[in-house]
């Protein structure tokens, strides 16, 4: 059975910087796998299997105008952002039977780690801003999709913490005499 996207490759092309000439099957995962972890962690099990089961006809019905008004407004942004940042990092390799190699060309330029990490960093921030979008929507708008809370036993329930900034380790100082005292680092 084929799996159902929320976006398309013309979606993705469109709204990201992704060239037009980018064969789909380099990429069609990323999209998938974006999908599967980072917005079912924002929607919860049950309303992303609700909006799923949607695509691709049912939602254009009228009864469905505002899963359509969730999925293009708030849904896909995530997702085209997220796409990204999970598919960048291996962008110029490929796998084959003689090992693992990195793509140039004649006319052009390999960018760095460096430059790639910044990258996956500005679409991480993009996706960041879509996803407190989606969460203060589904904040003020619950009742319009009560699936979004209903998740049961290994569904996974929907994060409403869009924050990717960094690490937060809680420690207990009892030397100190404070408890789950919060201290910030940040990622290398």
């Amino acid at each position: 059975m084929a799996t159902k996207l929320f976006i398309n490759r013309t979606d993705l092309v469109r709204n990201s910087i992704m060239d037009g000439n980018v064969n789909t099957d380099k990429f069609i995962q990323f999209i998938k796998l974006a999908q599967e972890i980072h917005i079912q962690n924002y929607m919860g099990t049950e309303l992303y299997n609700e909006v799923l089961g949607l695509i691709p006809t049912d939602i254009d019905l009228p009864a469905n105008a505002k899963f359509k008004t969730l999925l293009t407004e708030y849904i896909q942004p995530m997702l085209i952002w997220f796409a990204q940042v999970d598919y960048l990092p291996f962008a110029a390799y490929q796998v084959r039977n003689g090992g693992v190699f990195k793509h140039t060309t004649e006319n052009s330029v390999t960018v760095d780690k460096n430059e790639v990490d910044y990258l996956v960093e500005k679409a991480r921030t993009n996706a960041e801003w879509y996803t407190r979008r989606f969460i203060d929507y589904m904040a003020f708008n619950q009742a319009q999709f009560p699936k979004y809370n209903q998740n049961t036993d290994s569904d996974i329930y929907p994060s409403q913490d869009a924050t990717f900034n960094g690490w937060v380790l809680w420690v207990i100082k009892e030397a100190l005499g404070k408890e789950n005292q919060k201290i910030k680092t940040s990622k290398n």
